[in-house]
């Protein structure tokens, strides 16, 4: 397994902190959030580019790539019927995959489920051809930086978008590139009636990317979902990709959850 861990797990600690501790912890990766570059992907400098990507470099880690797209961000929405506003939507998917591309990342995870849900008239089919329409106009550019797009389903308790793999396969077909494939996290699998391990083994074909946590919005092991079966199945299917630890409650504090969360995954994967 190739574990990597998202970078505002570290809250306010400097990046050059962060880096090289995730790698002392054993992870080899880092995913980016945008924001904790900039509000928007287009005010990170040429300079800012080059100084995380060395950042990373130096702490002998690999850029995944960059999540949570969208978020703290303003005027961009991927189910709107506001044509103009698809268009700035899918403009700005563009400039994202070029960040990407600027720190060495080659996946941008595309959850961001408050610039998806439904708006007051549209209906769920209406919002999956406006999403594929916002994600083919940004596909030229992601294919031309070597970027793959991840959609990620989310739980109804999040949004009432996209809330299966099935659906986030289904959009991927819609949108018709090999740089358009599914993303999966068990804290939003969790939430469908099908087990987790059999949606791994009916998305092995789609699937790019993969998050590691709990519903409890902690890290892998640190709540019910046992991940013997999980990793057992990612096995079985042959996945290469990586898996990211990705927390929303920072409570227990950054070594314990990064700690812990590395501990626990290397046992489970020990065992399978």
């Amino acid at each position: 397994m190739k574990y990597a861990v998202c970078n505002e797990t570290f809250q306010d600690w400097p990046f050059e902190k962060a880096f090289q501790y995730a790698r002392e912890v054993g992870y080899t990766g880092i995913e980016i959030a945008p924001f904790t570059l900039a509000q928007f992907a287009t005010e990170v400098t040429p300079e800012q580019r080059a100084t995380v990507k060395q950042q990373i470099k130096d702490a002998d880690l690999e850029c995944v790539g960059l999540h949570w797209l969208l978020a703290k961000t303003e005027g961009f929405y991927l189910t709107t019927p506001d044509e103009a506003v698809r268009k700035k939507t899918g403009d700005y998917l563009a400039d994202l995959a070029r960040l990407c591309r600027d720190l060495d990342g080659s996946i941008m995870v595309l959850g961001s489920p408050q610039q998806r849900n439904l708006l007051p008239g549209v209906s769920h089919e209406q919002g999956m051809e406006f999403a594929a329409e916002v994600i083919k106009q940004a596909m030229p550019v992601l294919e031309d930086c070597g970027v793959t797009l991840a959609l990620e389903p989310l739980g109804p308790g999040e949004g009432d978008f996209l809330n299966t793999a099935e659906l986030g396969i289904e959009l991927a077909k819609m949108v018709d590139s090999p740089n358009c494939k599914l993303h999966l996290d068990v804290k939003a699998m969790s939430s469908e009636e099908k087990p987790i391990a059999d949606i791994i083994r009916d998305s092995k074909d789609w699937t790019a990317h993969f998050h590691a946590n709990d519903p409890n919005l902690l890290g892998p092991g640190m709540g019910e979902v046992e991940f013997d079966p999980i990793f057992a199945a990612l096995k079985e299917t042959e996945y290469d990709g990586w898996v990211s630890v990705e927390v929303f409650n920072y409570e227990p504090g950054i070594e314990t959850i990064c700690e812990s969360s590395m501990r626990y995954m290397r046992e489970v994967e020990a065992r399978v």
